[in-house]
């Protein structure tokens, strides 16, 4: 029986990873498709989360399946239950690359107002995040999801300057203002994807402890 659990437990953590991959892909080619102006790349992207979602169904058929065929005990269902609340945060980070290629679309005929260089910052930065979240979850290790936890900061912080530069550039020529509120709408969602990954790690710390956010749930 045990033997069984693990070679499922094995198949959730391959899918976990490609899943993972396919949110890091959709991050990367987001950014690519901003940079470079290509709508073609922008709807491919938004075409390809129906693959997300998928995934995403594909795997909690899985927990599910571990769950009740399985009825594995407290630490085990620690492990399967965190997998599941996992896939929802990976597919919301599916979801915003979507709606950032989705704006894309709409400034692909218009020479862009700000060096892109901070926004790409933001997507490497969350690209390593949900990587990193994802390693922590297979390896089991506690100190690679803090350090996700913690780079979300850097996140953050070039949120938080983008904003800026966005908000100067209005108050420079009110004509930069649509523009300026996109690439702020941009940013806001790499923001949120940022958010996503720390919660898949703190998921991780719970798989691993039975403790979210400091508290103790079992």
């Amino acid at each position: 029986m045990r033997r069984k659990f693990d070679e499922q437990l094995a198949h959730l953590n391959e899918s976990l990873i490609e899943m993972g991959i396919m949110v890091e892909q959709a991050i990367a080619n987001a950014d690519k498709a901003l940079i470079e102006q290509d709508t073609e790349l922008a709807q491919q992207i938004i075409a390809s989360d129906d693959d997300i979602d998928n995934k995403e169904n594909e795997i909690e058929g899985l927990c599910l399946k571990l769950i009740l065929q399985q009825q594995p005990v407290a630490s085990d269902l620690r492990l399967v239950s965190s997998a599941l609340k996992m896939v929802t945060d990976l597919e919301r980070i599916g979801d915003h690359a979507t709606d950032i290629s989705e704006i894309t679309i709409l400034l692909a005929k218009t020479p862009y107002i700000k060096n892109m260089a901070h926004i790409s910052q933001m997507a490497e930065a969350t690209k390593k995040m949900v990587t990193d979240s994802i390693n922590a979850f297979v390896n089991r290790d506690i100190a690679l999801a803090n350090e996700v936890i913690s780079y979300d900061d850097v996140v953050d912080d070039l949120f938080l300057l983008v904003r800026g530069e966005m908000l100067a550039l209005i108050n420079e020529d009110l004509k930069n203002s649509d523009q300026a509120i996109d690439l702020i709408m941009i940013a806001k969602y790499l923001e949120r994807i940022g958010d996503h990954a720390t919660n898949v790690a703190e998921w991780v710390i719970f798989s691993i402890t039975g403790t979210h956010k400091d508290k103790r749930i079992v």
